[in-house]
């Protein structure tokens, strides 16, 4: 019985590891890489080299990971600003009725537990974001921010 569900048309790099529970489809993972259970990972996201995904965290469509970044527990990632369930004739919505939205965590960034992330934006270099916070802005390069919204603290 297999514990996790990864497609094939999923990218692995060397050395991955993947722990049970997860939802892998259309992504690519670096290598070296750590992704924890109860993780999804839609397509077209990628995560880099030696990464660290921890456990309950959903990366959706348009989220690209660099190198070496830490993703703490039940970290959040949105791509749609304006997210419906139906267009306004009533009709479900479509993948053709949206437009997926990137969002950037650039080399070395640290995400804390129970974040949320904005589509849109980019976390700098090296920044590190603050358990629970809920990011809407860009993140400068080797910044500290946290809170709700999410404010820089210190430089680092």
């Amino acid at each position: 019985m297999s514990l996790q569900k990864i497609a094939p048309s999923v990218k692995l790099g060397k050395d991955v590891k993947i722990f049970d529970f997860v939802n892998l489809y259309g992504c690519e993972i670096g290598d070296g890489s750590k992704i924890g259970t109860f993780v999804e990972i839609q397509k077209n996201a990628s995560v880099g080299k030696n990464c660290k995904i921890s456990t309950h965290t959903f990366i959706c469509e348009g989220v690209v990971i660099e190198d070496n970044v830490f993703v703490g527990h039940g970290v959040m990632f949105t791509n749609d600003l304006f997210p419906r369930a139906t267009n306004p004739d009533g009709s479900p919505q479509s993948e053709s009725d949206w437009k997926v939205i990137e969002t950037v965590v650039k080399k070395g960034a640290s995400i804390g537990s129970n974040a949320t992330i904005i589509c849109g934006i980019v976390i700098g270099e090296n920044a590190l974001v603050g358990a629970g916070s809920v990011v809407t802005k860009d993140v400068p390069p080797n910044t500290i921010v946290a809170g709700v919204p999410a404010r820089v603290i210190k430089q680092i």
